[in-house]
């Protein structure tokens, strides 16, 4: 569930310190306080708490955190105009940084280390004055498939799941989850229009239900045999795989994935990203947070604590469900290239009558 959007609270200055400030002054001294950060974020893992204590601990820098679903930060980000308060915007998946970026509410930044650190093709709107946003961790789109029902080795790409011989199997969210609009994006930048408007037509004509639901659902949906496939992040898959309910047990019992099109294009890889707000006060420190999330203790925190691959390659993976999942072939499409196709993407699936 999101949490609520918190109201900031400026805090006053210790009275030690204006004391000092006072003292300072008097003989000529100029004394800079440290602005807290802002960071509005779409994220909403408790997980993050730790992710973003270690930031404070190594710099003194404290964190004001704005928590919201990505269309009420959107909308806030908008009304707020040139007096946001926002240092910092962090959201998940391409479609969404698409969409902020497409309303120009981040500013490019030039900065060595997130070039060094971060793989080009998770760099979006790179331009001659910087880069609009990057993407910090991946997870990859993979087909969840019955056990009892369906033969792995007749699902082993996208394209499969609009075969006529999955009729009545396909589960899918819906066709406007920037979820599925980046995998359409992505695919029409594999394979053209006119063969994904095909292939979602396909996928609309298989489908065991009408869309609706989370990954999760999509994932419970298979176990239950309600689904022969469906299409998950490997988030949520290994989020299941980790749980001790029995009925997530249960689940995942019944169910296995595959990565698709490894003998072709790759799996579909999405991204959790950030950039610094266009209007950021604290501009140096919003910088500075970017970086911290390419070190590779905050690296190898998105894969142990919350799931998600590292984007940077020397982080290590110590979560052993998401290690168990093992290598794969991704996608060479740039993410910033997804982002372009996002428009085309929603038509493609509205004209094939995905709901």
């Amino acid at each position: 569930m999101n949490r609520p959007i918190h109201h900031l609270v400026k805090r006053p200055l210790k009275r030690p310190m204006l004391k000092l400030a006072v003292l300072l002054g008097a003989f000529g001294v100029t004394v800079a306080a440290q602005a807290d950060l802002n960071v509005y974020s779409a994220r909403h893992y408790q997980t993050d708490e730790q992710l973003y204590g270690n930031f404070t601990k190594q710099t003194g820098i404290k964190i004001n955190r704005i928590e919201a679903d990505d269309a009420a930060l959107l909308e806030r980000l908008k009304s707020e105009g040139a007096k946001s308060p926002a240092d910092v915007i962090l959201m998940v998946d391409a479609a969404r940084l698409a969409k902020a970026d497409e309303a120009g509410l981040f500013q490019p930044v030039k900065s060595a280390v997130l070039d060094a650190r971060i793989p080009a093709k998770l760099h979006a709107a790179s331009g001659a004055n910087g880069t609009d946003w990057f993407g910090f961790s991946t997870r990859a789109r993979v087909i969840v498939y019955n056990k009892d029902k369906i033969d792995p080795k007749t699902v082993q790409t996208y394209e499969s799941l609009a075969d006529p011989k999955l009729k009545g199997q396909v589960c899918t969210r819906s066709g406007s989850h920037p979820y599925m609009l980046s995998l359409v994006g992505a695919l029409i930048a594999r394979n053209g229009e006119a063969a994904t408007t095909q292939w979602a037509q396909g996928v609309v004509a298989n489908m065991a239900r009408t869309p609706r639901g989370g990954d999760s659902d999509q994932i419970k949906a298979v176990g239950t045999g309600e689904c022969g496939v469906a299409l998950a992040n490997t988030y949520y898959y290994v989020r299941m795989a980790r749980s001790e309910k029995p009925e997530d047990k249960a689940v995942m019992a019944k169910v296995g994935f595959i990565w698709p099109d490894q003998a072709g294009k790759g799996t579909h890889v999405n991204v959790a990203g950030a950039g610094v707000a266009r209007h950021a006060p604290n501009r140096d420190a919003a910088v500075k947070f970017l970086e911290y999330l390419s070190s590779d203790q905050a690296q190898a925190y998105f894969a142990n604590g919350n799931n998600e691959w590292p984007a940077v390659a020397t982080a290590k993976v110590e979560n052993p469900v998401l290690a168990s999942l093992g290598d794969f072939k991704a996608e060479t499409v740039p993410i910033g290239t997804i982002a372009k196709h996002l428009p085309e993407a929603q038509k493609i699936l509205d004209r094939a009558g995905y709901k």
